[in-house]
């Protein structure tokens, strides 16, 4: 049986971690709106870095939970967690479109303009 505190701690990483990603997220919107382009690529990389590292949090709890002879439910932090991550996931996945639209956008503009 895994310990409950390892439950609330690991929780507590993947909400943290996925927290940054969401921040590093909007700081890349805010770059690509600023058409700061290269930082918002570097903000990006950050956030998928912490995104990452929560996601690999998590397996690495449902492969803990599944090798123990019983099967115990996880406590509700922990299931907080996964709906932060599985939702800062969908908007990293949205950031990094909008940053390329935007990108994209900007550059059609200054060609017509030219």
């Amino acid at each position: 049986m895994i310990n409950p505190e390892i439950f609330e701690e690991v929780s507590m990483q993947i909400i943290l971690f996925a927290g940054d990603a969401r921040n590093f997220a909007q700081n890349a919107l805010d770059a690509a709106m600023q058409e700061d382009y290269a930082q918002a690529e570097k903000y990006l990389i950050e956030a998928q870095e912490n995104i990452t590292a929560a996601h690999l949090a998590q397996t690495d709890m449902i492969q803990k939970s599944l090798s123990e002879d019983k099967l115990e439910l996880p406590n509700l932090l922990f299931i907080h967690a996964q709906d932060t991550l599985m939702t800062i996931m969908s908007e990293l996945n949205f950031a990094h479109s909008m940053v390329k639209m935007h990108k994209q956008l900007t550059n059609k503009i200054n060609e017509e303009r030219k």
